[in-house]
């Protein structure tokens, strides 16, 4: 008769440290906050051991001085980020704030219900990074504090993409400023107050606004170019561009030609094109050459 503590089981593990591994195995409870629900995950954790699972560094921002970079940020699960219009007041002071602190250039920009759209750019390394950090924790401070409540309020970290010049810029200029258009919260974007609209159609000043060189060749003097982008603005934005700038801002990566993106490539030493899985279709190849 064989030794029955010498015996392995089906998983090839004896019996007794099978017992002894169940007592020192726990299960606990987590959640993952996705961006519309939590989900209850398993997970199991050893006493007395530490985790070998490898520790996954933020990938650094696509960031390169000059280069304007298109920005959105969201509230978690998609709530609201601004409940009056004080709030939107409040943002937009600590935006300004923070453009001077860290040297920013704010080209266009849109508040929304749950989310903001931002074009910056800055001559400085990072900076636009270290201006959305400190104008991110200010309004969350500001937030909890004059409505009563704790905790986050952002979705994780911004979403940003590098864009090109020309063509590629005036595109996102207008998908940032059509956004209340597409949300069918205004019929003309210069009806939505909340945008930087109404200085890009020369409507009235705002002193967040820096025109972009590329805006500036839309004419010789503001009213010129506020009529130039006002046929801009008129021809809306199609499903190709939506899908384009789209999947560059959620895969953060640069959206502009590929001479732009190569360029891009080499300066920061990693990829910044579009990751589509399989073989791209026609339609996925024409979107790099809107």
């Amino acid at each position: 008769m064989g030794d029955e503590t010498g015996t392995m089981d089906e998983t090839g593990t004896k019996p007794g440290r099978r017992k002894l591994n169940d007592l020192q195995t726990r299960l606990t409870l987590t959640h993952a906050i996705s961006s519309r629900r939590c989900h209850p995950q398993l997970c199991t954790r050893t006493l007395g051991h530490q985790s070998t699972a490898p520790h996954m560094p933020r990938q650094a921002r696509l960031e390169i001085p000059g280069v304007p970079l298109h920005i959105t940020q969201r509230g978690v699960n998609r709530c609201a980020i601004f409940l009056d219009d004080e709030d939107r007041r409040h943002y937009l002071r600590l935006l300004g704030e923070s453009a001077a602190s860290h040297g920013l250039r704010i080209h266009a920009y849109v508040l929304m219900g749950n989310h903001v759209h931002l074009l910056v750019s800055s001559d400085g390394s990072g900076q636009v990074s270290l201006g959305m950090r400190q104008l991110g924790q200010a309004y969350v401070t500001a937030f909890n504090r004059r409505h009563g409540r704790t905790g986050t309020l952002w979705e994780g970290r911004f979403k940003s993409s590098l864009v090109d010049s020309d063509r590629y810029l005036l595109t996102a200029y207008r998908y940032i400023e059509l956004n209340p258009v597409r949300a069918s919260m205004v019929e003309r974007p210069e009806h939505h107050h909340w945008s930087s609209v109404h200085a890009n159609l020369a409507l009235c000043e705002d002193s967040l606004v820096t025109p972009h060189a590329c805006f500036i060749e839309m004419g010789a003097t503001p009213q010129v170019r506020a009529q130039a982008y006002r046929a801009w603005l008129k021809q809306g934005v199609s499903d190709d561009e939506l899908i384009a700038i789209r999947q560059h801002l959620q895969q953060e990566r640069a959206f502009g030609s590929k001479r732009f993106q190569a360029m891009a490539e080499k300066a920061l030493g990693r990829p910044v094109s579009v990751r589509r899985p399989g073989r791209p279709s026609r339609t996925e190849e024409k979107l790099d050459g809107i």
